[in-house]
């Protein structure tokens, strides 16, 4: 049976006010980059106000003139002309408000997309492992994506709002006082009313967007195990739970779009009483019946059309505020999520400085001491260690163990992606306190699967480089025999590899992240498993070019496969977190311990 409240959440998870308060406070900080363009977005506020005056001056001149003063239509043409103007002023003031607003999103989006990405590599692929891929993507992509309008609408409007219906009741005020009252009492029922209905429709979308995400890592987690839910014949009740899941969603968001449409409904409301108060007061003056609003004097024609003309101009910028209200909710919701993640004040463990010491890339030899290395995760926990060992360049040292021995681990220490205690140094210097970015290009991985992000064989294999001239890349081709396969494809180095390299064998997969890996020196080659999947022919391959290349660097290689360590200088076995017994193959094989007994559980398993 499908349990829908998996995917639904509980009614009593709302979002207080000093909640908003805080995330529309973090939301009006990252207008930072863009102040300039909300300066000119002001001028332009400020130019259209006139030109909306202007223009209500003169249609009113016009038709009082025609109508009660019966002036030749020869005498109004400039006038006419003057109208036109208007309008082709407004209409680039709107295209220029349009192009800016957009522009204003996209800075602030850039920025924080940019502050995302930069935490997320901070910190590191194991952390980031231990989330849903989902939540990543409904982050970066759908949440970020939906404060755009805040900034591009939503924003630019508030102060539009603010400065056109000021500028129009100052206009007004001398020909009329009562319609500026009455203009001035209603208008705050406006903004009361949309701060109402907007608290509502802000925890809506905050609801909306923990389903999205929640969502997303279901449906990306159930896609990536869909071989094996078929195996299972776990088929229909994963399909039977998305759909649960999906309807869920589809309700929220319904709900979300309910508030949206209220709050349209609430401005065009008040909006139309209000001006039909005006109309109603005009009409009334005119019969005779109201004899009060300008100052002792008679209500002229010209008045009552520059008024009439002015009160839609008046309530149009609320209500286009209105209209992009629920755009703050949106902006809200998606906030929540962004602001926990970018403002958390949590003590983070010492990693690797992107700011820190310069690593002597000049140096050719490499040595690496540890001593009492204890390996940690990011809250603290104990993950391998306490680890000593000296490491020189042209080493090859193998990593054998049992999963959860702590040899990724290790590998990922020296990456800069685990904080440590205890002391590891490279040339004497701290691991820690070098330059995070500049160290991991003296740096090789290969991993146990190939990923290759890039949409050509060329480009993946120069991800990291692409400046590296021609014969190089054709160097280390030939290297990785990248060409006994490259000539069978349409385009060559240029084929288009798919989504997950679908064109590909894994064996290729593997070949051009080996090539991609070579291409440049290196000083450490860390190896994990990096034939766990291929088949004998593709692993027999890559063993000999690694075997090749591994006296260039220091190089440190995890495998399962203990045949594989046979010419390496030492095999390292890891146990619990720690280095338990080591030396070479030839010695190891002949005494009782840890390598002997895996290298007898492996020949049963034969």
């Amino acid at each position: 049976m499908v349990r829908p409240y998996l995917f639904v959440f509980k009614k009593k998870e709302h979002m207080n006010k000093n909640r908003q308060k805080e995330l529309v406070s973090w939301l009006k900080k990252q207008c930072k980059p863009a102040k300039n363009s909300f300066r000119a977005l002001l001028a332009i506020g400020i130019v259209n106000g006139i030109i909306i005056i202007s223009q209500a001056w003169l249609l009113a001149f016009i038709l009082h003139a025609f109508i009660i003063e019966k002036s030749d239509r020869h005498l109004l043409i400039p006038y006419f002309g003057l109208v036109v103007l208007t309008v082709i002023i407004k209409a680039v003031l709107v295209w220029l408000k349009e192009t800016i607003s957009f522009s204003c999103g996209a800075l602030v989006r850039q920025q924080v997309r940019r502050a995302v990405l930069t935490r997320l590599q901070n910190y590191g692929p194991i952390w980031i492992q231990g989330k849903a891929v989902g939540s990543w993507t409904t982050m970066i992509f759908e949440q970020i994506e939906d404060i755009q309008d805040y900034y591009a609408r939503y924003l630019p409007q508030m102060m539009i709002a603010m400065i056109i219906p000021i500028m129009i009741i100052i206009a007004i005020f001398p020909q009329n006082w009562v319609v500026a009252l009455i203009l001035l009492l209603t208008a705050p029922l406006i903004p009361l009313f949309m701060i109402m209905v907007g608290m509502g429709a802000a925890d809506a979308n905050r609801r909306n967007f923990l389903a999205l995400s929640r969502l997303s890592g279901n449906f990306l987690d159930r896609l990536r195990g869909l071989d094996t839910l078929r195996l299972f014949n776990r088929r229909k009740y994963e399909t039977d739970i998305i759909r649960c899941a999906s309807e869920a969603f589809r309700i929220r968001t319904i709900d979300v779009l309910k508030l949206a449409f209220l709050s349209s409904a609430v401005l065009e409301f008040f909006a139309s009483v209000s001006i039909a108060l005006v109309a109603v007061y005009f009409g009334f003056s005119y019969l005779g019946e109201l004899n009060f609003g300008s100052y002792g004097l008679s209500i002229s024609l010209f008045t009552g059309f520059f008024c009439l003309i002015l009160a839609p101009e008046f309530f149009q910028p609320l209500r286009d505020l209105g209209t992009f209200y629920h755009a703050k909710a949106q902006a809200i919701g998606a906030a929540e999520t962004l602001f926990t993640f970018l403002d958390e004040k949590q003590p983070q463990p010492q990693l690797m400085n992107p700011l820190g010491l310069t690593y002597n890339e000049a140096e050719k030899a490499i040595i690496i001491v540890a001593t009492n290395l204890i390996i940690q995760s990011r809250d603290g926990k104990i993950l391998a260690g306490p680890l000593n060992f000296t490491l020189h360049s042209g080493q090859r040292i193998a990593i054998v163990g049992y999963s959860g021995a702590g040899k990724s681990s290790l590998f990922n220490v020296l990456l800069g992606f685990l904080p440590y205690q205890g002391s590891l140094t490279i040339n004497g210097i701290e691991l820690y306190t070098l330059n995070s970015q500049q160290w991991r290009q003296q740096v090789s991985w290969i991993g146990q699967t190939p990923h290759l992000p890039a949409d050509t064989i060329r480009n993946n294999i120069l991800l990291a480089y692409p400046a590296t001239d021609n014969n190089r890349l054709m160097e280390v081709v030939r290297q990785t025999a990248i060409d006994e396969f490259m000539h069978k494809l349409p385009d060559g180095l240029e084929t288009k590899i798919g989504d997950s390299a679908a064109r590909l064998s894994v064996g290729q997969a593997q070949r051009i992240a080996l090539a991609r890996a070579l291409l440049h020196p290196c000083k450490l080659l860390l190896l994990d498993e990096p034939t766990s999947s291929l088949d004998e022919v593709s692993e027999h391959f890559i063993m000999e070019t690694l075997q090749q290349v591994a006296f260039n660097q220091l190089t440190l290689f995890i495998t399962h496969k203990l045949d594989q360590t046979l010419h390496y200088d030492e095999i390292w076995v890891m146990a619990d977190g720690k280095i338990i017994q080591s030396g070479p193959y030839s010695v190891l094989a002949k005494v009782s311990g840890a390598f002997n007994s895996l290298l007898t559980s492996q020949e049963d398993s034969i």
